[in-house]
């Protein structure tokens, strides 16, 4: 699964992952030329390179329990986004980032290297569906979060948000996947196009998704996000293929839910 424990973080980790985590630093490596590419439009697809610093990945960030103050370095578990909402304080992520297990939290949009450019914003209200409340069903591992105001700004005015669209058609067009995996400081970033794993499950063939891109946003190039990395094994086994539930009636419900109740 995508998601790596807070305990296995600390304690390190196995020889095979330190295996894994080094083919994913060698892979960022060679394909770091082609973050400029990839920035202008989809880019090269199935590569995935360091995220540079845009307006699109400033809306995404890493998120944090809240007693790491301002220690933040090596302290992120999961990633989310924020995205539209008629009060312009909503994030997007897994639902498994943010259920029973996770207490407080802050969330970090555009972090990078230990530092929060855009400040720390405090994680309240979570909105999960039934279906994973009831009984962690893997087909409902989506939910919506409202961010407490920061300096009398909400975060939408700060950093801009992508707009939620459930019922797109799954491999419709190339999306961007960006995610903070655990092992590192800096946000990866793929283009590809999602391919159909069943009726509620869809994939995406990408390099170095690791744990902590759990939450990472599906976003088309109209600003749309139409996935979210979770879903099937909490968003994968295996670092190269990444899921997400397919955005559908449940998703969009949680959505006006978030929105009434935020």
């Amino acid at each position: 699964m995508k998601r790596i424990s807070r305990i296995s973080r600390i304690s390190g980790t196995s020889g095979s992952s330190q295996l894994a985590l080094f083919g994913a630093m060698v892979l960022l490596a060679v394909t770091s030329a082609s973050v400029s590419a990839a920035d202008n439009g989809p880019g090269p697809l199935g590569v995935t390179a360091v995220a540079a610093e845009t307006r699109q990945s400033e809306q995404v960030g890493a998120l944090f329990a809240a007693d790491r103050g301002s220690a933040l370095g090596g302290g992120h578990f999961c990633t989310a986004s924020v995205v539209h909402s008629p009060r312009r304080n909503l994030i997007v992520t897994a639902a498994h980032c943010v259920d029973e297990d996770a207490s407080d939290l802050v969330f970090a949009p555009g972090y990078r290297d230990g530092k929060a450019p855009y400040g720390l914003w405090k994680v309240g209200r979570r909105f999960l569906p039934d279906g994973w409340s009831k009984g962690q069903d893997e087909d409902s591992d989506v939910a919506f979060a409202v961010v407490a105001d920061e300096g009398g700004k909400r975060i939408e005015d700060v950093v801009g948000a992508n707009r939620f669209a459930p019922g797109t058609t799954t491999g419709a067009t190339a999306v961007t996947v960006t995610g903070y995996p655990d092992s590192g400081e800096t946000p990866i970033r793929c283009s590809a196009k999602p391919s159909a794993h069943s009726r509620t499950q869809q994939r995406i063939g990408c390099p170095g998704f690791t744990g902590g891109t759990s939450g990472s946003p599906w976003v088309n190039g109209d600003h749309e996000v139409v996935g979210v990395l979770g879903g099937h094994e909490q968003g994968g086994s295996t670092a190269d293929v990444s899921y997400s539930v397919v955005l559908g009636t449940e998703a969009a419900e949680l959505y006006r839910d978030a929105v009434s109740g935020g």
